[in-house]
């Protein structure tokens, strides 16, 4: 070693015994200072709680019980006006030293006795506004500065922080006794009792309490928080020997919704981030869960078994779970994928295009084994499939996207392919019984209307070859015209309703076949569920892919039970009703008419006058659509008038039932909004029922149309004629009537002053 070499290594070890040195008084002089030092932080703590927050702080005492630990005693917290949000005897928490290096506060330790927390919400008032309004100012400074810099966070970075914030507060060594978390809504509570919860040596165990001692609840298993694994396992005690589940009362008083499960299970395997991405794989599983609410299903709805093996990323503008993640589901296991993501903001460069909001949903699966899935479904979820037996195979692909500033590009697949597939035994319904005469029984608000015989007893049933071909080309065309080539669903009319819905931000458009609706009122109960719809789905699937009933069985049968008027039912009661005619006998003008007011029934009478001949305004311009769409398909010969519209002529007895219209307002007075109205008695507009029902509803007289009469569907209209729309195009709200009655009169009164000359 060479003399210059020993000199350096002397001056390195001169440097660094210099700075440990520095390092040691230093830390000497805060260590001996610490104690005033906590006590001017804690002091600058309570002073801008109270500046930023109005919350009134108190500490008892505090102090240092170690090198990196400090205790607590008489701590609370009070928003000002409000009730107290927090109370804890004493709390102690250990600090882990070399996070602390990064600027990282991460517990070490923490023992806490008898604390209490709450949230109490007095109607519109809470002890937690101050949040609410904390982030409304934020919201408001944001909005105040100038465009350029108010950009959206990354994200990544947020999910980032804020996964690490609370991973970070989870301490290695947990001692809690007599923890009490409780909620007061108005005049209903809960209460939440921790008596024990300890993480040691990395096992978790605890005992909580419900409500008093309504239950007793448990969270084990295994944390490192150091190394961020947790395995976790939440349940109930037993009672008389037998396992109790978990539940919360006030879940099911709040939202009329039942959820029950046995065990809850969660894990969390790693979190990082690398490539601009934050990730976070996990898993949760949940044993026997039970749920009702009237708008999922008639009954209790029982999963047995399920499980979510998920993968999930957050990105600079967007977040989802990959396509890597496993869905299990009883015997079955399907690969979910869901993407969201936000507009970016516009950039000033003109010819950018507007972003949108875009979302994606896919799902795959595997050929799976027929039965396996069948017996997977949810017990409760469908009851006519229930007892099913199958054979084969069957593989499910779902692929959706939506772009908000591009609804009408809007991409929707769903295909459900089968490999050898067959029914062996049909389960709690026989949809082939249709094929031979039966009994239909409609309902009106949950109660049934009558019995109908289908079949040749009953002299109004009707044969599909005896029915007028201009009234089957007419329904068709206006319904569902690609009926007999199609599997029983029509994909383009999927797309069309979710752009349209979305456009609209409600309900305007449905998709169903005349598959789905002879399936809705033939084989379904009344309730308007998440699950019948499934179901409805399932049914329609079953029969179209195994040929269970000829497409010309399936016609006839529909139009032999859709409601055509108030108590009026088949093509057989409706013609005779109107016109005093058989079916056969229809001609093109009073086919287009009863197409017409199938979705709309009950108010057939009201598009006549006393004369018998239908209104000029909005009914026309319904025949003139359905006519020329008919002549393009070589179905009628083309007319330059209104195709038979002037032919129409009401059965002369029924004409003193069409009371007198004022002819300014009867086009008008008879449109309404398809929504206007559509809770069912009782209901309000809020609630998750009302959530789940306008979720599924297409409009007024489809989905919450009167029980047991036929849906609208109006969807399946891809020849329209540009300037041409149907009276379900042309909808109008009831604001907007009365909007346009009081201009009507403004301008009259108007027209009247100019003619006396009145300045007034």
């Amino acid at each position: 070693m060479t003399y210059r070499q020993r000199k350096a290594i002397r001056i390195t070890g001169w440097v660094f015994l210099s700075l440990f040195i520095i390092v040691g008084v230093g830390g000497g002089i805060a260590y001996s200072k610490r104690e005033n030092l906590l006590k001017t932080a804690l002091d600058r703590a309570v002073r801008k709680a109270k500046r930023d927050y109005n919350l009134d702080v108190h500490i008892g005492s505090a102090g240092f019980t170690g090198l990196n630990s400090v205790a607590f005693t008489d701590v609370s917290v009070v928003p000002q006006d409000r009730d107290s949000l927090a109370r804890i005897d004493r709390v102690e928490v250990g600090v882990r030293f070399w996070p602390l290096l990064t600027g990282t506060i991460a517990l070490s330790g923490m023992t806490l006795e008898n604390g209490f927390i709450q949230v109490v919400k007095r109607d519109s008032l809470t002890n937690i506004d101050f949040l609410i309004r904390r982030k409304q100012r934020d919201s408001t400074a944001l909005n105040d500065q100038p465009a350029e810099t108010t950009r959206r966070a990354n994200l990544s970075r947020v999910a980032q922080n804020l996964i690490e914030n609370i991973l970070s507060k989870i301490p290695d060594d947990l001692n809690i006794r007599n923890l009490e978390f409780k909620g007061i809504d108005n005049e209903e509570s809960i209460s939440l009792l921790t008596q024990t919860a300890y993480i040691k040596d990395e096992v978790v165990t605890s005992t909580l309490k419900l409500n008093g001692n309504e239950a007793t609840w448990h969270i084990t298993g295994t944390a490192d928080p150091a190394d961020r694994e947790y395995n976790l396992a939440f349940y109930a005690d037993g009672q008389n020997g037998r396992p109790k589940p978990l539940e919360l009362t006030y879940i099911q008083k709040k939202f009329n919704l039942k959820l029950q499960a046995d065990t809850l299970r969660a894990e969390l395997h790693d979190v990082d981030r690398s490539g601009g991405e934050f990730r976070l794989e996990g898993a949760g599983s949940v044993r026997n869960l039970r749920i009702n609410h009237p708008a999922i299903a008639r009954t209790d709805v029982l999963v047995q078994r399920a499980s979510l093996d998920a993968n999930v990323f957050v990105g600079e503008n967007y977040l989802g779970v990959d396509s890597t993640s496993v869905l299990r589901l009883g015997e079955i296991t399907a690969r979910p994928f869901i993407k969201y993501t936000l507009s970016t903001p516009n950039l000033p460069e003109p010819e950018k295009p507007a972003a949108g909001k875009v979302y994606e949903v896919q799902l795959h699966t595997d050929l799976l084994d027929a039965q396996a899935l069948f017996n997977s479904f949810p017990q409760g979820l469908f009851e006519s499939l229930e007892g099913m037996q199958v054979a084969g195979k069957l593989k499910y692909d779902l692929a959706f996207q939506l772009d908000t500033a591009l609804p009408d590009s809007v991409k929707f697949n769903s295909g459900l392919t089968q490999d050898n597939f067959r029914i062996v035994k049909m389960g709690h319904t026989d949809f082939a019984a249709i094929n031979k005469p039966f009994v239909y029984t409609p309902y009106e608000k949950g109660k049934p209307v009558r019995a109908i015989e289908v079949g040749p007893k009953n002299p109004d049933f009707t044969p599909l070859n005896q029915i007028s071909p201009d009234l089957r080309n007419a329904l068709l065309t206006s319904e569902d015209y690609n009926f007999f080539t199609h599997n029983g669903f029509n994909e383009k009319a999927f797309r069309v309703s979710i752009a349209t819905n979305f456009k609209e931000k409600s309900f305007k458009r449905g998709a169903s076949t005349v598959s789905m609706q002879l399936v809705k009122n033939a084989f379904l109960n009344r309730n308007k569920t998440i699950s019948r719809k499934i179901e409805e789905i399932l049914i329609v699937w079953l029969i179209e892919n195994e040929r269970i009933i000829p497409k010309d069985r399936m016609y006839e049968v529909y139009l032999n039970i859709i409601e055509w008027g108030r108590n009026i039912y088949g093509i057989g009661e409706a013609a005779r009703y109107y016109f005093g005619k058989r079916p056969a006998d229809l001609n093109l003008g009073e086919s287009i008419f009863l197409a017409f007011v199938v979705p709309r029934p009950k108010a057939a009478l009201n598009w006549f006058v006393p004369d018998g001949t239908l209104q000029v305004r909005n009914v026309r311009g319904y025949f003139r659509l359905i006519g020329r769409i008919m002549a393009r398909r070589g179905l009628t010969t083309p007319d330059s008038g209104a195709y038979g519209f002037y032919d129409v002529r009401l059965r002369e007895g029924l004409r003193r039932q069409v009371a007198p219209v004022d002819t300014l307002f009867q086009t008008d007075s008879l449109i309404v909004d398809p929504l206007d109205g559509d809770l069912d008695e009782g209901e309000t507009g809020d609630g998750l029922g009302n959530f789940f029902r306008r979720l599924l509803k297409g409009n007024k007289t489809d989905e919450n149309r009167p029980e047991g009469t036929q849906p609208s569907v109006n969807t399946t209209r891809p020849d329209a004629i540009p300037g041409e729309s149907a009276p379900a195009d042309t909808v109008k709200t009831r604001k907007q009537l009365r909007q346009e009655r009081r201009d009507r009169k403004r301008r009259e009164r108007e027209a009247q002053d100019q003619q006396t000359g009145d300045p007034n």
